[in-house]
């Protein structure tokens, strides 16, 4: 069965003890307000930097790194689908598919949260 996926977000994973500091030195660097995520504390919007994309900092216990959400109708198919390109699924966070790409990087499959036109226009369709 087809499905449609996307490159929706890139997030710049940022130790929690450092968010504040990370979040007002990206917002000066990209001229942008940096605003909190409503009902989910660990994000920080960057509007409007990436047309098409969204770019955020994640607070996370951990050292900070960059990664990739790729948004999906089919979060099972699109899974399926990178780590038959050589991707490693490494754990789960409740509809999210974490993944370790070629090279290292993360990478997570999200369930789809951009609005249709958005969608639409960008995803691409597999199977």
């Amino acid at each position: 069965m087809a499905h449609r996926s996307r490159l929706s977000t890139i997030l710049i994973d940022v130790p929690a003890e450092e968010t504040g500091r990370a979040a007002a030195f990206w917002s000066g660097a990209l001229g942008v307000e940096a605003k909190p995520v409503p009902d989910e504390p660990q994000f920080t919007s960057l509007p409007g930097v990436l047309p098409g994309l969204s770019l955020a900092i994640q607070s996370i216990d951990g050292t900070a790194r960059y990664h990739f959400d790729f948004e999906t109708d089919d979060v099972e198919a699109e899974t399926a689908r990178l780590i038959a390109l050589g991707a490693e699924q490494i754990d789960q966070w409740l509809d999210c598919h974490i993944l370790r790409v070629p090279g290292g990087q993360l990478a997570c499959v999200i369930p789809r949260h951009s609005d249709d036109e958005t969608f639409d226009r960008l995803a691409t369709s597999w199977g």
